[in-house]
């Protein structure tokens, strides 16, 4: 694993990759309030080990990445759009494949949308088509055939934030908001604890990571464009997730020409658990094989 801090697009973004560089580029793309280290390391390392170049980063407001006021963030999900494309550059990577969960799901689809060359091929993970449009949530999808999953369950409701500067109570809280939103597959909490503390020690304001994603400016809607994307596209979606219902998984498959759905059985709206990476590894693999070599 080599780690370094980047300057991208007048801040700085704590990047980390894996494998060698001479080998395809995969880009991971995290969730909104979500530093790289949710994309776990060992994880990271067997994308690397079937030959990829993986390339994670800390969102800014998250990680070591450039940190703003809570509540004020000067930036849209525009900008973080072009981030993910600052680290590519920075990198030299001309084109890469993307693989982005839930938020970072809906930075690939506008990347593939205003930037297809850049794009080899894309996985969408746990997310939905336009996410941060008006009509995100949603989705008219064609109508499900039998074997599709059962809707999902409502999320439960949230418990008032910590403080968010208080170590325990801010663990504690990721913890919970992780098994609320999981399923049976969802790592033990031991596991979840550690996870958590490494990332409230690495973040310089969690506050500010857990309210500016989702208070910053949208950005020009996409969605009418998803008919462009012309990358091989794959839709990874878990049966249990109670964010983004099976409905979205389908209008995703709809409106990406070409696009195939996978789904995830027992997993909630959640970066890959442990029990189910074989299969998330081998999807985003072979997906990668679909997609256009480097130049």
């Amino acid at each position: 694993m080599v780690a370094s801090t980047l300057p991208v697009n007048g801040i700085e973004l704590c990047v980390e990759t894996f494998g060698e560089p001479a080998d395809p580029p995969l880009m991971l793309i995290a969730g909104a309030a979500s530093s790289m280290d949710w994309w776990e390391d060992e994880f990271c390392r067997r994308l690397a080990a079937r030959g990829r170049y993986v390339i994670r980063y800390d969102h800014r407001d998250t990680g070591r990445s450039t940190s703003f006021p809570p509540g004020r963030p000067p930036y849209s999900a525009v900008d973080l759009t072009h981030d993910a494309l600052g680290v590519l550059d920075a990198l030299h990577v001309r084109r890469a494949h993307l693989v982005g969960l839930s938020m970072g799901g809906a930075l690939a689809q506008r990347i593939a949308v205003e930037r297809p060359h850049r794009v080899l091929s894309l996985t969408l993970m746990s997310t939905s088509p336009g996410l941060g449009s008006a009509d995100a949530f949603a989705p008219e999808p064609d109508p499900a055939p039998s074997s599709a999953p059962a809707g999902s369950p409502e999320p439960a409701e949230m418990p008032a934030d910590p403080d968010w500067s208080d170590r325990a109570a801010a663990v504690r809280r990721l913890v919970e908001s992780t098994q609320e939103l999981g399923g049976p597959f969802t790592a033990a909490e031991p596991h979840l604890r550690r996870l958590a503390e490494r990332i409230f020690d690495r973040t310089a304001d969690m506050a500010a990571t857990q309210a500016n994603h989702f208070c910053c400016a949208d950005g020009t809607p996409y969605r009418h464009l998803l008919g462009t994307i012309t990358a091989p596209a794959l839709i990874l979606h878990g049966t249990q997730d109670p964010f983004f219902p099976a409905a979205h998984a389908y209008a995703l498959q709809s409106e990406i020409p070409g696009a195939r759905l996978v789904w995830l059985e027992g997993v909630g709206h959640e970066f890959p658990p442990a029990a189910v990476w074989s299969q998330v590894i081998d999807e985003i693999i072979g997906q990668a094989a679909r997609g256009r070599q480097p130049a």
